[in-house]
């Protein structure tokens, strides 16, 4: 039951708002249908298509709420009497449609009205179905904060009236940055869950890759919204090759590229020739996120990487959008480049800031490092860290797998491993 709400609520959302115009009551008769699904299905069975069955129960909940209240007259009007009795499409709107609810769903949250921050939380909530754990843990803030922000950007798209449509001209423009960087995260969130039993939930991806096509055919003329579009197709490509037959995660290094979806592949260099041949600047964000995904999808093994490439692109990508996750990431590049103390120190830098304390990548990172560098007692001890501060479980068992691959030891000559100092290179 959980697991069918998670996949079909962001679309049961969507096809509601486009009733009621507004998303807080969208997400509670969503909520609602739910609530009569569990009551029912135990009883009856459950359906053969368990999201027309919530969208049709919800959406029968939306025109009865309408028609009670007398507010909501001349939008009941607009919609047509049909509703009641017209059965909900089984599948979702035409991905390449301009009237696709999930896309309407996404500049609705993204309204400027709204913070950059309240815009990505709502959406993340509505449009990818994560919990405010799950959005806090994303953008590394309290849970009370994502949890105030959300509740506040209902109340204000409610009381300013936002329209539930794809704007047009400047409108676009204004909310497209919130939009992309939405989208990516929703992505994010499936391709490394950030909590749970699994480590991957390929319907966020899907969804979040489908919204980026009809974006980049909305937006032709955008090259950050190719970029996004191709740095998507690249991390999806990888996608049967990241994990076991049991579900265990499998890292890069150790993947079978032979897996690695290469129509896939090739759409994300063409998405990428369409981002660079609209572009008149210098590559944004999305852009050069993509060129390092295309690094390597271009490598036929792991050693093939061109990593020197791949370092000063993140280099880059840390002048255009500055982040500590970013400069984590050239870490790594710089340590497969120039070795893992060049890497490490790197790290050691990073080991302050204050957005990354609770974050398990970096004594993750660090761990790796230790241990190409020989000093296994101390990899010991971060991989341990970092698995303390895992929430997904397949996560946190890889790291403890990995912590129990590093001997701790103590040399002979009685020094603890941190003071020995590191083998050459």
């Amino acid at each position: 039951m959980e697991t069918v709400f998670r996949l079909e609520s962001p679309r049961v959302i969507a096809g509601v708002a486009r009733i009621v115009r507004d998303v807080g009551i969208a997400e509670e008769l969503a909520q609602d249908a739910l609530v009569a699904a569990l009551e029912r299905w135990p009883r009856e069975g459950v359906p053969d298509n368990p999201g027309a069955w919530l969208m049709a129960t919800a959406r029968h909940r939306a025109v009865d709420l309408v028609r009670r209240r007398e507010t909501y007259a001349r939008k009941l009007a607009e919609i047509g009497r049909d509703l009641e009795t017209t059965a909900p499409p089984e599948e979702p709107a035409d991905p390449d449609g301009l009237d696709d609810d999930l896309l309407r769903l996404v500049f609705t949250a993204c309204h400027p009205v709204l913070s950059a921050q309240a815009r990505t939380a709502l959406t993340l909530r509505l449009l990818g179905g994560l919990s405010t754990a799950e959005i806090a843990r994303a953008h590394l803030v309290p849970e009370a904060t994502v949890a105030q922000r959300i509740v506040r950007a209902k109340r204000t798209l409610a009381a300013r009236n936002v329209a539930f449509e794809v704007p047009y001209g400047p409108d676009r423009e204004a909310r497209l940055g919130s939009v992309l960087d939405v989208i990516y995260l929703i992505f994010n969130e499936g391709y490394a869950a950030t909590a749970g039993d699994d480590w991957l939930r390929p319907g966020l991806c899907e969804d979040a890759l489908r919204l980026a096509r009809v974006l980049s055919g909305l937006m032709p003329g955008e090259p950050e919204v190719h970029g996004l579009t191709a740095l998507l197709e690249f991390q999806t490509s990888r996608a049967a090759a990241r994990t076991a037959p049991d579900g265990t995660p499998v890292l890069l290094r150790d993947q079978d590229r032979g897996r690695w979806n290469r129509l896939l592949i090739a759409r994300g260099v063409e998405a990428l020739d369409r981002a660079g041949a609209t572009a008149s600047g210098p590559p944004g964000p999305y852009r050069l996120q993509a060129a390092i995904a295309a690094c390597h999808a271009r490598a036929s093994t792991y050693d093939e990487t061109d990593w020197r490439a791949i370092a000063t692109l993140y280099g880059l990508l840390a002048v255009r959008a500055p982040s500590p996750v970013v400069e984590l990431n050239r870490a790594v590049a710089v340590s497969m480049a120039d070795g893992p103390a060049a890497g490490l120190e790197l790290v050691e830098a990073l080991a302050a800031e204050p957005a990354l304390r609770d974050y398990h990548l970096l004594p993750s990172v660090r761990g790796d490092l230790l241990a190409r560098l020989g000093r296994t007692a101390e990899a010991r001890a971060e991989f341990v860290r970092a698995a303390g501060l895992a929430r997904n479980e397949r996560e946190r068992a890889l790291l403890l797998r990995r912590a129990g691959e590093c001997p701790d030891v103590t040399p002979a000559d009685g020094r603890s491993a941190s003071s020995v100092p590191p083998p050459p290179g």
